[in-house]
């Protein structure tokens, strides 16, 4: 199956419909390609009808991203954060600031059960790196978006065992989109949204580089949704939400982005912060309510950012006069990514009946092939 085109499960992606971007993917067109990251989820889909607090429907889960392989999570890599509106939480942040780098896995996952995939992650890592955590300590990053229109929010029903399940599942290679771990309850544009990823080659210094990016995906109104340049929310006023309890704008969207190419932190803030250039090509504007939150990491310089005591430590880096075609990727990725997380999507009904639909396959093959 061209991995391209479909999801490892049959779903189509962006390209399935012969939608044009620019640049050169990775093998799969996913932050997977990135060696040594793996993407694992936990879907929780049960329930349907009216909302009965702690029962559901349940609509939600976890993604769990590891920037390293399981034997190397403890190592460090450089990162950047940079957040275009806080209207959000990703914890960690503070310290990615302060030192430029993070270890163990990231998580993502709806907004009130942040803390407890925080939490969990540490109680992961206790539990499958035992010798790591007698002598460490940690602040995961562990990042959230508003799923309470389809679901229980205050029902909280991610549980610990599910963050396990999402880190143990972990896999290189292609990977779901759509309604899946994090990303199940999610919107994006009034259509349905939640977990896409992408990824672009770049060539430098004579090595090929990959950019890879993973967005859950809760944000934009339909009037300005873009596909490619074209402004296509008028035309796509139909399928409409069915909102049979009142609606609060909460949307966000969270993005992580990896790269084997050696960039030094305040390089990696640089990078988060094209991320909403990116989201802005499909739409999005950085409303109030909206969390739109960025974090980069480079898998390239281990041995630096682990740190050591009491002798000199070396890095490579790109220098920054020839840092835009890494730009390019991010930016491309990031707008792949968006609507990879719209297209590989069904309708879905949640709490109280309220209805999301998906963005129309018909309407995509009319218009793209």
């Amino acid at each position: 199956m061209n991995s391209y085109h479909f999801t490892p499960s049959g779903r189509p992606r962006a390209r399935g419909y012969a939608i044009a971007f620019d640049g050169v993917p990775g093998t799969n067109n996913a932050i997977t390609d990135v060696p040594g990251v793996s993407v694992g989820y936990a879907t929780l889909i049960e329930g349907e009808g009216p909302l009965s607090v702690g029962q559901g429907p349940v609509r939600t889960g976890v993604t769990a991203i590891l920037p390293r392989s399981r034997d190397q999570l403890a190592l460090p890599v450089f990162a950047g954060v940079f957040s275009a509106n806080g209207n959000g939480e990703m914890t960690g942040a503070h310290i990615i600031e302060e030192i430029g780098a993070f270890s163990f896995p990231l998580t993502i996952t709806n907004t009130h059960s942040c803390g407890l995939t925080r939490d969990a992650t540490l109680a992961w890592m206790n539990a499958r790196a035992p010798g790591v955590m007698e002598e460490a300590w940690g602040l995961p990053v562990a990042a959230e978006t508003y799923d309470g229109f389809l679901n229980d929010i205050n029902g909280f029903h991610v549980k610990q065992e599910h963050v396990f399940a999402a880190i143990d599942s972990a896999v290189e290679g292609p990977i779901e989109e759509g309604s899946v771990g994090g990303g199940t309850g999610m919107i994006a544009f009034g259509f349905k949204g939640g977990s896409g990823t992408a990824s672009r080659r770049v060539e430098w210094a004579g090595e090929i580089f990959t950019v890879g990016a993973f967005v859950q995906a809760n944000f934009g109104q339909r009037r300005n949704l873009m596909i490619r340049g074209r402004r296509v929310g008028d035309e796509l006023a139909e399928p409409a939400m069915v909102e049979r309890t009142p609606r609060m704008e909460k949307g966000s969207i969270i993005a992580v982005v990896a790269t084997d190419a050696p960039f030094l932190p305040h390089q990696l803030k640089r990078l988060a912060r094209r991320v909403p250039l990116g989201v802005a090509w499909t739409g999005g504007l950085g409303y109030h309510s909206s969390g739109d939150i960025f974090l980069a990491f480079s898998t390239a310089n281990g041995a630096a950012a682990a740190g050591a005591r009491g002798r000199r430590l070396t890095v490579d880096f790109v220098p920054e006069s020839d840092i835009d075609p890494f730009f390019d990727a991010l930016v491309q990725s990031i707008e792949e990514a968006i609507l990879n997380a719209m297209v590989a999507n069904d309708d879905m009904t949640g709490r109280d009946g309220n209805f999301v639909p998906a963005l129309p396959k018909d309407w995509l093959k009319r218009s793209y092939g």
